[in-house]
């Protein structure tokens, strides 16, 4: 079992302190998930761990490593392979995506290379040198095994089919996809190399939700170990076993995903503050015992009471001080302004058709979304949310019917990417640039979005991508509004940010209308969800998790038309429901009847689930039908345990 260990990590950029004490292990099959603000060290930890981090040189000052980072130990296995996912890749031009998915195998290639050389070598040798020969062949072979070699086809397969890469796509140049199709190629390429040490920077960015959700899927079954830096916290719930928080320069380690580290900081914080209140009484106990006794020992003008003194005051000044722990950290304070409420119907889709040359976007969508809804817009790259949004803002134009914004709606939109209309501005002119408001008044507004002190002065164009949106949040907040467009806002915010945005949209009296591939988010701001589903506009009456049901519900149909399909057509009986058997149940509990349906109804699970693992031993190489399959056995198997216990209790 190889294993990664950091230890007192600590370093500089240029002359500025970074990380101060990273402290971790991790070990194979772990899946770690990295967290802390925007500019805590996350990255610089995974790059640190890759050996991509440059090193820092100061003239007259010796070198105390050669792995980029100032002090402290990384040690890794050394056999263990690393890969890093690079957020701006760089590849040899005139590459095709399918040509940079196949640098992967780079290793088995020259590995099969060997291996024909020394087949042609075999043919006209004999004797010790064949015999030497075949020895050699015999171990390329081995390590070609080991490596994956046969499995070629299969991983490219996977990969593709998951991510979403069709024939198209890979015969695209390289060089003239967009950033994010570019970071989807190289996650491609890591995921199909498969290292020991996988290091993922926002692995999530630019995948829409099947994606993500295969990814999720891939990851967990991943052999080596994964380390992530994401602010996707639906993401993290599901896959990460450890969570290593980066707070102030140092690394605290907790068990469990997301929501488990979310309850023991909790708890930690609070034994705490309890240590903290317990120590700061007995020092207020010690420091009044000290003025009392040197109080005494002036007016007895007796030395022992001085000596005493001392003595307590040494054990003051050498006391490890519990510090006071910090509940809420400095973030933004988002409010809003009181306006007045617009009509009854703020959002309104009627026979909505749109093409592009010959794609088909919508075709006769309708939807209505009612004043003070939260409702997310969800639905694959490219399947028209952008292009929803466009037309509702008057910047496209439908082929047919209308989308329109109902009256008195006072709309403000936060657009994916941010644009402002001069970026050489400070923030403080760029806010002030369309209103009339006093400095001193706008500088104690943009206070509220983190903006403090020279911060103001800083020019746009200098802004992070989360200092941009916050920029941008408090130029609209500052509107009278009543009625939020938001396109993907979660992005480039880290998770402090994430949260505290909920909490101020939870306050916001009006319409939110978003899109979003933030899980999370939509689980917890939305009571509706429009999913663009066959041309068309379908509104689910829940969050990101009702939704889910109900289409792996769908899908559970799907699945078993697919099963019939794909096997001999044997029918699987017909029998009463486990819900309407447990109905039965509170009835009749000790009914025979009762008992022979049950038993009915696990003969016909396990009769169905063994189709299944036919149908899938045929479909082997066909990912997305297995997939389904997969999906379809597993919800069989859940439903079995339950019928299983159902007898029983019909049993006894």
């Amino acid at each position: 079992m190889f294993e990664l260990k950091l230890q007192g990590i600590k370093k500089y950029m240029e002359a500025t302190l970074v990380l101060k004490n990273i402290t971790f292990e991790v070990y194979e099959g772990e899946k770690v998930g990295v967290v802390g603000v925007n500019g805590s060290g996350k990255s610089t930890i995974l790059k640190l761990i890759a050996g991509i981090e440059p090193m820092n040189y100061y003239p007259g000052y010796p070198q105390t490593s050669s792995y980029g980072y100032d002090e402290g130990l990384i040690h890794i296995s050394r056999r263990a392979t690393s890969a890093y996912l690079e957020q701006s890749p760089v590849y040899p031009q005139g590459l095709k995506v399918q040509d940079v998915l196949n640098l992967a195998f780079e290793e088995v290639d020259n590995i099969e290379s060997q291996m024909r050389d020394l087949e042609e070598q075999m043919k006209v040798l004999e004797d010790v040198e064949l015999e030497r020969v075949l020895n050699k062949y015999s171990d390329l072979v081995q390590l070609y095994e080991v490596k994956g070699g046969y499995e070629k086809g299969e991983k490219l397969s996977k990969v593709c089919t998951g991510l979403k890469f069709d024939e198209t796509f890979l015969n695209k140049d390289f060089d003239l996809l967009s950033g994010g199709e570019k970071t989807r190629v190289v996650l491609g390429k890591l995921l199909i190399h498969t290292p020991d040490i996988l290091l993922l920077d926002e692995p999530t960015n630019h995948l829409d939700m099947d994606s993500v959700e295969w990814l999720e899927g891939y990851l967990k079954s991943y052999k080596g170990i994964v380390m992530i830096v994401s602010h996707d916290r639906y993401f993290l719930d599901h896959v990460v076993t450890k969570v290593v928080e980066v707070e102030d320069m140092e690394s605290i380690t907790y068990k469990g995903n997301y929501s488990s580290y979310i309850c023991q900081k909790e708890e930690n914080l609070r034994i705490q503050y309890e240590q903290y209140r317990e120590q700061q009484k007995r020092i207020q106990a010690m420091e009044k015992k000290v003025l009392n006794l040197r109080d005494w020992a002036m007016r007895a003008d007796n030395n022992k009471f001085f000596k005493r003194a001392a003595s307590i005051q040494k054990k003051l000044d050498k006391m490890d001080r519990v510090d006071k722990p910090v509940f809420e950290r400095q973030n933004m304070k988002v409010d809003f302004n009181d306006t007045g409420r617009s009509g009854k119907d703020t959002i309104k889709a009627e026979g909505l058709s749109k093409n592009y040359g010959d794609k088909l976007i919508f075709k006769n969508g309708n939807a209505m979304i009612h004043y003070g809804e939260r409702v997310a817009l969800i639905g694959p790259n490219g399947s028209g949310k952008t292009t929803f949004l466009k037309i509702l803002l008057g910047e496209e134009q439908p082929d047919s019917g209308v989308v329109k914004l109902g009256a008195s709606v006072q709309a403000a939109y936060l657009p994916q990417n941010i644009i402002f209309n001069n970026e050489d501005l400070t923030v403080l002119e760029a806010f002030r640039e369309d209103i009339t408001i006093l400095e001193g008044k706008a500088r104690e507004y943009l206070s509220k979005f983190m903006f403090y002190k020279g911060s103001v002065f800083k020019k746009v164009k200098h802004l992070s991508g989360g200092e941009k949106i916050r920029l941008k949040l408090a130029m609209l907040l500052f509107q009278d509004i009543n009625l939020l467009i938001l396109d993907e806002p979660t992005n480039h915010l880290d998770i402090d940010s994430i949260e505290t945005l909920e909490e101020a949209l939870e306050d916001f009296q009006g319409t939110i209308f978003f899109i979003s591939h933030d899980r999370y988010f939509i689980n917890k701001m939305a009571q509706r969800v429009l999913a663009i589903e066959d041309f068309a506009l379908k509104s689910y009456m829940g969050n990101y998790d009702y939704y889910k049901k109900e289409k792996e519900k769908q899908c559970g149909q799907e699945n078993a038309d697919v099963l019939k399909s794909k096997t001999t057509g044997k029918q699987v009986p017909e029998n009463l429901s486990l819900q309407a058997l447990k109905k039965q149940v509170s009835k009749h509990a000790n009914s025979k009847s009762l008992q022979a349906k049950t038993v009915a109804k696990i003969e016909s699970l396990e009769d169905e689930i063994n189709e299944i693992e036919h149908a899938m031993e045929i479909e082997a190489a066909d990912y997305e039908t297995l997939n389904k399959l997969y999906a379809r056995k597993q919800a069989l198997n859940n439903e079995l345990e339950s019928a299983m216990e159902l007898w029983i209790s019909v049993a006894d």
